[in-house]
């Protein structure tokens, strides 16, 4: 068995290799492409048939991981925040980080996070990009009010990128750039809007046929976007063992610093995918209204925790509700149930 540990920039792979009893088997560095894994693979399978390596969880991580484990090897992800707590470092370089994670394969340490399969990515990617360009079309809009405001023109319709409200911009009286400006950003909306549309339509689509997608409508708040996105970023609800740990999974709970008698909780986490996390808070927002059954439950919450914090944190109360929800129809594969599924 030979272990190596990898640590990835843009243009480098730092590795190092050692055997199970600590002796180096050799350090290099090697380019982080297809050609480059390739020969960095053949040179190793030379000297050990078994390889398991380790590298950080990072942009570039799975294709390295995906290049090398089509070698042969076998390739661990460590959780790069865990990673960096089992082995703090009061000096950090390529080669020292590579050491590291070498040592933590060699003594069975690597805090391993969970890979998605090509499927799971794909939807990811779908739910994902979707996202990325409404919140591009957000930022072009919020763009547009900003120039209305700066040149004394009140909004004194509902949408302002609805045919009244186009209306209103092409008669008011904006000097250039800042028309040309507001013209631009109109015609990049537009676009933006077929964009979206056509992946919401494909989504949709795909939706239909998602065992997880067809149940998670059910809750109120969950449509079909949110609840495409939701069971994407969850993937197998096989691997949470417990509601808990799906919340965890979130990085909607607090941090715990516990020492002694002392027992504190501070800000969240924000661990696990930050798409889920918005699907979650998104549905929670909608959940909270006053006919669904969450509402009760989240005005309580605003109202303890007062006026300045109390609707985020009320939100947050109620997308951990949500995710707890999610976890017992995902495994037992039933509907909503406001009032808790039968056994």
């Amino acid at each position: 068995m030979l272990y190596v540990g990898m640590d990835l920039s843009r243009k480098r792979l730092q590795w190092e290799a050692a055997w199970p009893d600590g002796v180096l088997a050799g350090a290099d560095v090697a380019v982080p492409d297809a050609d480059g894994l390739a020969r960095l693979a053949d040179r190793l399978a030379g000297v050990e048939e078994q390889v398991v390596g380790v590298i950080e969880s990072m942009t570039g991580a799975r294709f390295v991981h995906d290049r090398l484990e089509a070698s042969g090897w076998d390739v661990r992800i460590a959780d790069a925040a865990l990673a960096k707590g089992l082995a703090p470092l009061t000096c950090k370089t390529d080669r020292i980080d590579a050491h590291v994670l070498c040592e933590l394969g060699r003594r069975d340490l690597v805090p391993e996070i969970w890979l998605p399969g090509p499927d799971d990515r794909a939807e990811r990617e779908r739910a994902r990009f979707r996202l990325h360009l409404a919140k591009h079309r957000t930022m072009l809009k919020n763009r547009i009010h900003q120039t209305l405001i700066t040149h004394g023109h009140a909004c004194p319709v509902s949408d302002l990128f609805g045919s009244r409200g186009r209306e209103l911009l092409d008669r008011f009286q904006i000097p250039d750039p800042w028309r040309q400006t507001v013209d631009a950003s109109l015609c990049l909306i537009d676009h933006l809007d077929r964009q979206i549309s056509q992946a919401e339509a494909e989504l949709r689509a795909l939706g239909a046929d998602h065992p997880d997608v067809s149940l998670l409508v059910t809750i109120p708040g969950i449509a079909w976007i949110l609840g495409y996105t939701i069971a994407a970023e969850i993937g197998d609800i096989t691997r949470f063992a417990s509601p808990a740990k799906l919340i965890a999974y979130t990085g909607l709970v607090p941090r715990v610093y516990q020492s002694g008698d002392s027992d504190r909780r501070g800000p969240l986490t924000h661990r696990g995918p930050r798409y889920l996390r918005w699907a979650l808070i998104e549905a929670a927002l909608h959940a909270a209204r006053p006919t669904h059954p969450y509402h009760a439950l989240y005005a309580r919450t605003k109202t303890r925790v007062g006026k300045q914090r109390g609707r985020k944190l009320a939100a947050i109360v109620v997308a951990r509700k949500l995710a707890e929800a999610i976890w017992w129809m995902l495994t037992r594969h039933r509907p909503f149930a406001p009032a808790g599924a039968p056994m």
